[in-house]
């Protein structure tokens, strides 16, 4: 079977990264002073082959398979404003990062559709939103480390990867990290980092070598989806410390790959013992890249990830 030709938005740069290890053509949005959301392939993530820069003015006189959106305003706006009718009645997929904000429960999904698969990035998530008449699909997230990274823990702290964690704030945990850091050794990475004292952005490609130093992540976050920062960390062979919310609760094993509470106490206590006990952080860091590789392996993802868009294009 051909690759498919697949029209998208750069949202999530790493989320994409990923996505186009599946077998197939992404055509990726973009503007000549590269806005967020319309960078196409820019930065520096090491993009495959297949993956294309799609600037705007161009966009109507190409040919594609299906549409991805991946936030409402694509879905509402953009595609009506930038292709045209025949593209607009292509196969398309919307792809939902985030558990819903307005109410935990009782949020109906914007996408309100029959013929368009809404694709969940985790079962939490899929379960929190009211999906209405729209079909769902949930593909968990799936990674990939550069070769010859490995874990060693050297550095006796913790590493926490978050981007804007200051102007996030408390959804993802901004207090959370300072009154940790207040009592265990943390270093804070990520866009703006700099803000809360951190040490700033860590390109993608060189973060999984980077975190293989410290001797855990430490992830604050109170609600939302689950972070690829996590799970790259658990591929290299971090053990994580965690809140025990979302999808986290199905992640971490309590005690054997990590620690995971709702009560900061402790998980105060875990990151201390970690720090001092490197053979303890090295045990179940093992077992945190078994469990990383058994769920999240690329190789799944991809296949998922090909498997809907040629049902959508098949339907």
């Amino acid at each position: 079977m051909r690759p498919l030709n697949v029209l998208t938005w750069h949202t999530h740069g790493s989320y994409l990264y990923y996505l186009s290890q599946a077998p197939h053509n992404f055509y990726v949005l973009s503007r000549p002073d590269r806005p967020p959301g319309y960078g196409g392939r820019c930065g520096h993530i090491p993009w495959g082959d297949n993956v294309h820069d799609m600037p705007l003015e161009q966009v109507r006189e190409h040919q594609f398979d299906c549409i991805v959106f991946q936030q409402w305003q694509q879905f509402e706006h953009d595609q009506h404003a930038y292709l045209s009718a025949a593209q607009r009645a292509l196969p398309r997929i919307y792809i939902e990062h985030d558990p819903p904000r307005v109410h935990p429960t009782d949020t109906p999904h914007p996408v309100d559709d029959a013929n368009t698969l809404l694709v969940h990035v985790t079962h939490f998530n899929a379960l929190m939103w009211d999906n209405r008449r729209t079909p769902v699909r949930v593909i968990e997230h799936g990674v990939r480390i550069p070769p010859g990274v490995a874990y060693r823990g050297d550095l006796a702290r913790g590493l926490v990867v978050i981007n804007h964690l200051a102007r996030r704030g408390r959804r993802l945990g901004a207090d959370v990290f300072c009154a940790a850091r207040a009592e265990v050794p943390l270093e804070l990475v990520g866009m703006e980092a700099e803000t809360l004292g951190g040490l700033g952005e860590i390109e993608h490609a060189a973060l999984p070598a980077f975190a293989a130093r410290y001797r855990f992540l430490f992830n604050p976050i109170r609600y939302t989806s689950l972070g690829l920062a996590v799970i790259e960390a658990m591929m290299v062979g971090l053990p994580v410390v965690a809140l025990a919310t979302a999808e986290m609760a199905t992640v971490i094993d309590n005690g054997k790959s990590g620690f995971i509470d709702t009560d900061l106490a402790p998980l105060l206590a875990a990151m201390h013992e970690l720090v001092h006990d490197p053979g303890l952080a090295r045990q179940l860091g093992e077992r945190a890249q078994r469990r990383a590789r058994e769920r999240f392996g690329i190789e799944r993802f991809s296949a998922d990830w090909d498997a809907a868009l040629r049902h959508v294009c098949s339907a």
